[in-house]
């Protein structure tokens, strides 16, 4: 690793702080690779923690955890192309930046087409791998939150009745009260009722609140 530049960017500023700590996990099969990205990550400012096998951490790690992952390409057992696809079949959504020190073009295309966030060559400018877990870590916060707001708005769409929830669609759609009512063959006064009620039920202080609910639940569902 060579750099003249050992200084962690100040994208983690711009998020909003976590209640639980980022933890960058490390997983290489080659001690000194682990101890020398560890004492970097370490020396500005992250919480980091190593295992020397892909099933080290399979077996280990707090996934629940945000964070990221700096993975090995190669390694005995499962590799590092092995482990990303068992952390999607297990539903892990946590972004990956590849490391290796055998790589090529068509193996960093399939990184990248995979999910990963970022693909470095060893030996890596110390600098370069700094930014990519900063970003890697902001898209993990990012990508936490949105997830959570979207199960708490799901949460509260549960809560609505079947004629409430149609009544949302449709509003989202933008469609007036005479349009829904017609479709829906009830009094106008009912649909403004039911209208009222899903304001209340899902929180949601104007229309465009309301849509923006309305499009996560239909993107999520996608």
């Amino acid at each position: 690793m060579e750099s003249d530049l050992t200084s962690a960017p100040p994208g983690l500023d711009d998020v909003e702080p976590t209640a639980v700590r980022p933890l960058v996990r490390i997983v290489d099969d080659h001690a000194p690779i682990r101890a020398a990205v560890d004492d970097l990550l370490t020396s500005v400012g992250f919480e980091s923690v190593s295992y020397a096998s892909a099933r080290d951490f399979l077996r280990d790690d707090p996934v629940e955890r945000p964070g990221c992952l700096i993975l090995d390409v190669r390694m005995p057992e499962l590799g590092g192309f092995d482990l990303q696809a068992e952390l999607g079949r297990r539903g892990i959504r946590l972004p990956i930046i590849f490391v290796t020190g055998h790589g090529d073009i068509r193996m960093s295309v399939r990184a990248l087409k995979a999910g990963a966030v970022d693909f470095l060559a060893k030996p890596f400018d110390d600098q370069m791998l700094i930014d990519a877990v900063n970003a890697a870590i902001v898209d993990d916060i990012e990508h936490r939150r949105t997830r959570n707001r979207v199960a708490a708005v799901r949460a509260r769409a549960d809560l609505l009745a079947p004629g409430e929830r149609l009544v949302m669609d449709m509003v989202a759609q933008g469609r007036t009260n005479r349009e829904i009512s017609t479709a829906l063959n009830v009094a106008e006064i009912t649909v403004k009722v039911r209208r009222a009620t899903v304001m209340r039920k899902m929180q949601a202080e104007t229309l465009p609140d309301l849509v923006r609910m309305s499009d996560e639940l239909r993107e999520a569902a996608v």
